[in-house]
């Protein structure tokens, strides 16, 4: 059996920045207490969600030292150092090594659209660079590329490649990936809306935008699972399932940062090419947060907040 990166909730942390676009390291660990605080069992950052594409590389390297030394070994930190070029992946990989991360998250090639081949090559490229287990990363939606289980299950006799973020959507696959590969190859869901299908098959947790915003509720819907209680964890799933359609209803991360700057969170905007919602998306995003209990006012452009739970621990600290 191979290590097990984390059970639970991993949050796919955003990139805050300050006006100028620039990243706002102040604001970074206030988010990283934050989650530690509301039992986040994992945090991934400069990701997808974390605006990786668009950070430079010393950014990037500077973001992953800094959640390093701010989470001092009391989480899992997991860096995105995904990249279509195999050589820039393979140097992005060695540098978050020496800088401490306790994992590395591959997504897969994107653009270059290679074999099942390449992708294999790819990936053994990068495991044969470092020796830190590295969770793979299939989001065909985002990047013209679904790995196949039997290319999983070739890639799971490599020793440091431990796990999988699935975001295919296809459970289908999910199903064929855990029976090819048993307990050499850990799965995560990819999608928040499918966090409790896939534990029911054999997942360990899930990597979520979801938990930027409600984590301690997303750790307890892992949980409640574990504990033996799958009907907690199907209500809590269902419960937070417009959210989450809402989180989504622009391209990841551009609808959960609004939703967090509503929030009063003030983790800044996105980098282009992601720009701001359109006004009705916006509208309905903000509807929906104040249902939620989440804000008071759901007009375009407010930040006044109500925020239970978890949400009242930020503003208490902050």
């Amino acid at each position: 059996m191979k290590h097990t990166v984390f059970t639970g909730s991993a949050v796919a942390l955003v990139t805050p920045m300050h006006p100028d676009l620039s990243v706002n390291y102040e604001k970074l660990g206030e988010l990283i207490e934050f989650h530690i605080q509301n039992e986040t069992d994992a945090i991934v950052v400069v990701g997808t969600t974390g605006e990786g594409s668009t950070l430079t590389d010393e950014e990037h390297m500077k973001v992953i030292e800094y959640t390093v030394k701010h989470v001092a070994g009391r989480m899992p930190v997991i860096a995105g150092t995904g990249s279509n070029n195999t050589a820039h992946a393979v140097e992005l990989s060695k540098q978050a090594e020496a800088l401490g991360a306790d994992a590395l998250l591959q997504v897969t090639p994107y653009y270059n659209k290679c074999s099942q081949k390449g992708l294999f090559l790819h990936f053994e490229a990068v495991a044969q660079a470092v020796s830190l287990p590295i969770i793979l990363y299939n989001v065909p939606t985002r990047t013209g590329v679904n790995i196949l289980p039997a290319t999983y299950a070739k890639l799971s006799d490599i020793s440091n490649i431990v796990a999988v973020k699935e975001a295919s959507g296809n459970f289908s696959q999910i199903a064929k990936i855990l029976s090819l590969c048993g307990d050499k190859l850990d799965v995560y869901s990819g999608n928040d809306d499918q966090i409790t299908s896939a534990l029911a098959l054999g997942a360990k947790g899930v990597i979520s935008v979801l938990a930027n915003i409600v984590p301690r509720e997303t750790h307890q819907l892992c949980q409640s699972y574990f504990d033996g209680r799958p009907e907690e964890s199907d209500n809590l799933q269902l419960r937070y399932l417009e959210l989450i359609e809402n989180l989504f209803s622009d391209v990841n991360p551009i609808p959960v940062k609004r939703a967090m700057n509503a929030m009063g969170m003030e983790v800044g905007e996105c980098r282009l090419p992601l720009c701001a919602m359109e006004e009705v998306a916006e509208e309905r995003l903000l509807s929906c947060l104040k249902r939620y209990g989440l804000i008071e006012d759901a007009k375009a452009g407010s930040v006044t907040v109500r925020r239970p739970e978890a949400a009242l621990l930020w503003r208490h600290n902050h």
